[in-house]
């Protein structure tokens, strides 16, 4: 619970103390970002291939996602964190119609190539199989399905690989077993992706 997170969060006995959530305590490791965390997870849980060229590939591809994420959470906070959307509601409206005509399309369309471009096939971004790349993005659409459900039912079309790779992934049954369960915490307006219906109107 939060009381062991904000533990974490204090002076570590190597100096090597989190900044932020998500934390990985793993025996005497401690690591946060998702990007770091999945470089230890992901060869654990055979999730990422066997080749360093392969899993720094992976890596890039985590942190070109975390690039995109910052992005999408711009669209609502803008101006600063510590205020409120309503407080930045006119930067927000400026900052999402470029995010939506420019940024969308290019994050979602070097996606599209990447899975396009896998000499394994078009079912996954990286070898024949799926690894933390694909479940990333996955989340990820998820978050942009839910923030501008409008504007991804247009832009999906054009993006045709990874829509088929978000349904793969959805109806995978451990996955699907998830989404169904309390575990799996809604997306909601104080998550990183947030649904604002006057962000999502126009296109």
């Amino acid at each position: 619970g939060r009381p062991a997170v904000q533990r974490l969060l204090e002076r570590a006995a190597d100096g090597r103390t989190p900044f932020a959530p998500p934390i990985l305590k793993t025996g005497k490791l401690l690591i946060s970002q998702t990007a770091n965390i999945l470089q230890v997870l992901g060869p654990r849980l055979g999730l990422v291939p066997k080749a360093e060229a392969a899993r720094l590939w992976a890596h890039q591809l985590q942190l070109t996602l975390a690039d995109f994420v910052v992005e999408a959470h711009d669209t609502h906070h803008p101006i600063a964190k510590s205020l409120y959307y309503e407080d930045q509601k006119p930067e927000a409206l400026r900052r999402t119609a470029d995010f939506k005509a420019l940024r969308l399309p290019k994050f979602l369309g070097y996606f599209e190539r990447v899975l396009e471009g896998n000499p394994a096939g078009d079912r996954f971004a990286i070898g024949k199989s799926l690894t933390t790349v694909d479940l990333s993005l996955f989340q990820v659409i998820a978050g942009l399905d839910y923030a501008f459900p409008r504007t991804m039912a247009r832009v999906k079309l054009q993006h045709p690989r990874l829509t088929a790779l978000h349904q793969r992934v959805m109806a995978r049954p451990r996955i699907a077993a998830y989404l169904a369960s309390p575990r799996r915490i809604p997306l909601n307006d104080r998550g990183i992706f947030r649904h604002y219906a006057e962000l999502d109107e126009k296109w």
